[in-house]
């Protein structure tokens, strides 16, 4: 079904100097199995188009993806122009991007 991204998961984001650091997670195992194999590198460019240079982490114990967007920022949040210079709102800003979810994780 297609619903907001932010149905099944949560996220927190912020800056790490000139990159952005973007976790994001889910509380079921099936949900996290989903998860991993749908919110790829490719898909996280694809709903956040800004993103050009994105590294994936998996952390599995805690049903979570952890995304470093780097040089997002720029040279840090002094000389961002972004609305958003700390990546505050980027989690929130993911969880509202409409995707495909499987009913049975609803």
């Amino acid at each position: 079904m297609k619903r907001p991204l932010g149905t099944i998961a949560g996220a927190r984001s912020g800056d790490k100097g000139g990159d952005a650091n973007l976790g994001v997670w889910v509380r079921s195992d099936a949900a996290f199995a989903w998860l991993t194999g749908f919110l790829t590198v490719e898909k996280l460019k694809e709903l956040l188009p800004e993103a050009q240079d994105v590294s994936r982490y998996e952390l599995p114990n805690l049903k979570a993806l952890n995304f470093v967007l780097h040089g997002l920022l720029g040279d840090g949040v002094a000389s961002s122009t972004r609305f958003d210079p700390q990546a505050k709102a980027l989690g929130e800003w993911l969880r509202a991007r409409v995707v495909e979810i499987p009913e049975e994780l609803l």
